[in-house]
């Protein structure tokens, strides 16, 4: 098979285990009957075991056979049927978003064993993961009787879900969009008419019904944002029993040909054609101004989607890195450069092969971390016991979301063309797995909002959230770990790479809040580099935080001494060959080049 997965469960116990407190996840009240951290290891090698064994033989179909629009239906490989059932009937896919559901795992398992999935097959995973969130959202937003009537047939993967946004005229811009909701003498229900695209699962033949949820405009609602709602329409109409009957006027027009992701359908979806397509009301009707409840709602899931967006783009990569290394490994060429009358010598003791695997590594397991830091906060969210340990956990989520959607989304794409590298020749071949992964990788720093709009969202609110002060407090933390650490006996030099860092960032911010008030295009000039940066410098700390996590253990004799070596290496390099682009990227944004502003259109 040209997919080949190869994948290792072994930093996500360390994060679960030894890094971040999981016991502390693991105890609370929601967990603490049927789950402890002895059980941590059972679960992450069980799954792994399954994606590798159930999931990934179906990657090559996702590829080849793809998603296949006709007749106006939308089908999938048939070996995506039998994977999917496996994973949802034990207990792998959507249930595990139901927060009250029966032995549900929290977020910092479940995303491990989605991770796993992922990388084993990123066609699939949209699948899997969707009905649960619509689901959640319906749950969060709905009456008792939407509740009933939807979401256990959602959650258990009988029926699928998807958000319907975008529009052929509104791309991100969602306020523009032109989809309209005409009240019917039912007060929940609405004939809905309007045309999405670019929508995810919007039509395959997994399971027995779609449940969409579509953003609309009440008829004489608000303009803008502001005036949107969302509906639940489902693809064929379930009545107060739960029977599916007839067909609810919700067609397909066709499917985007991707360059990658092929064996997920990615529809266009036309609601009332024929004047018959039905949505009820989530939540309640717009207000005396015209203000709809449904971007609120829909954020529920588009916050949490962004980390996972950014965490999809993780799996695919670490994929890439890890037949990158088996490669290099293999691979016989050339002769030591300080040896050079030796015989030739697999790639991976040449030393800019080592310079990219160690790129990869570094970088993948700094995306890691910050991404897993945020479903360790979800859960505290979500679950936490201390009113204390919550209201953090909700402060820090709003920095990072951006972060890691944005930083991991275009880390992935740039690792897997190190892989590439590494491969050669053969690495633009379809004989391996590293360009049809290149292929794949590239859609999720589009998905949930570009990354320019990530970025905006992090200079233009988090960082004046609550006056400035969560952001404050976000840097402050990293500071104070810096600062303690200045004079450890053996990471001194990273942490004054760290602390020079820290200080230029703070300088950056003085020098974009003048920007705003004199020269407010220039924001939007270097907002994502700005992103860049501030992941950098987090990603920095995470990584070090670990160091001495796997130092400690080296420096108590632990067995598994390449592992912790592996993570000492890894933070250094990251910090001592990424972190360095901070205080370089600032001295640029000082600068205030404006020449891509300037530039004449005919020019380019």
């Amino acid at each position: 098979m040209a997919s080949k997965f190869m994948y290792s469960n072994r930093d996500h116990k360390f994060i679960i285990k030894e890094w971040l407190d999981g016991k502390k996840i693991l105890e609370l009240k929601r967990f603490q009957e049927y789950l402890s951290l002895e059980d941590v290891d059972g679960i992450l090698d069980q799954s792994l075991k399954m994606s590798r064994e159930v999931v990934a033989p179906t990657n090559d179909d996702g590829d080849t056979i793809g998603a296949v629009f006709k007749d106006g239906k939308v089908t999938v490989p048939p070996s995506f049927h039998k994977a999917f059932k496996f994973i949802q009937e034990n207990g792998w896919g959507a249930s595990n978003s139901d927060v009250e559901g029966e032995g549900a795992l929290p977020e910092i398992l479940n995303q491990a064993v989605r991770e796993f999935i992922i990388g084993a097959n990123p066609s699939i995973s949209p699948y899997v993961g969707l009905s649960g969130g619509i689901a959640s959202v319906i749950k969060a937003f709905g009456s008792p009787e939407q509740i009933s009537l939807y979401t256990p047939k959602m959650f258990e993967g009988v029926w699928e879900g998807t958000m319907c946004l975008t529009e052929p005229g509104g791309g991100s811009d969602v306020g523009d969009m032109t989809t309209k909701a005409y009240p019917t003498e039912n007060p929940l229900i609405y004939k809905v008419k309007g045309t999405k695209c670019f929508i995810t699962g919007g039509d395959h033949d997994l399971t027995e019904n779609i449940i969409h949820l579509v953003l609309a405009r009440v008829d004489g609602a608000a303009p803008g944002t502001k005036g949107l709602s969302l509906f639940i329409v489902p693809k064929v109409w379930v009545n107060e029993e739960g029977k599916l009957e007839e067909f609810n006027d919700v067609s397909t027009v066709g499917i985007e040909h991707k360059m990658g992701l092929k064996g997920s359908s990615t529809a266009v979806l036309s609601f009332g054609e024929e004047g018959q397509c039905r949505g009820i009301l989530l939540g309640s009707p717009p207000d005396e101004k015209g203000f709809g409840q449904g971007i609120a709602q829909m954020f529920r899931m588009i916050n949490g989607s962004r980390l996972d967006t950014g965490h999809s783009a993780l799996a695919v990569a670490t994929v890439a890195y890890n037949n990158a290394v088996a490669y290099a490994k293999e691979r016989i060429q050339g002769r030591p450069i300080h040896n050079p009358k030796a015989g030739r010598v697999p790639i991976i003791q040449h030393e800019d092969v080592r310079r990219m695997l160690l790129t990869q590594k570094a970088t993948l397991e700094a995306m890691r971390a910050m991404i897993f830091k945020g479903y360790y906060y979800l859960d505290l969210i979500e679950f936490g016991d201390d009113p204390e340990d919550v209201n953090a956990a909700k402060r820090s989520i709003e920095v990072i979301t951006p972060l890691i959607k944005a930083y991991c989304s275009d880390q992935g794409w740039l690792m897997i063309t190190e892989a590439i590298q590494v491969f050669a020749g053969y690495g633009f071949t379809e004989e391996y797995p590293v360009a049809r992964q290149a292929r794949d990788v590239k859609i999720y720093s589009i998905w949930e909002g570009t990354n320019f709009i990530q970025s905006m969202d992090l200079v233009g609110r988090k960082w004046s959230l609550d006056k400035g002060n969560i952001f404050k407090e976000w840097l402050m933390e990293m500071a104070t770990f810096v600062q303690g650490n200045q004079n450890h006996k053996l990471f001194a030099r990273e942490f004054a790479i760290l602390g020079k860092a820290l200080l230029a960032y703070q300088e950056l911010i003085g020098i974009v809040l003048t920007y705003f008030k004199e020269n407010i295009r220039l924001v939007p000039l270097y907002s994502t580099r700005i992103l860049r940066i501030t992941a950098e410098l987090y990603g920095g700390c995470l990584l070090m935080q670990q160091a001495l996590v796997a130092q400690e253990k080296l420096d108590q004799g632990d067995t598994d001494k390449a592992f912790y070596t592996g993570k000492l290496l890894s933070a250094k390099f990251y910090v001592l060959n990424i972190v360095p682009d901070v205080a370089a990227t600032v001295r640029i944004i000082k600068e205030a080049d404006t020449s891509a502003i300037d530039m004449p259109e005919e020019a380019f």
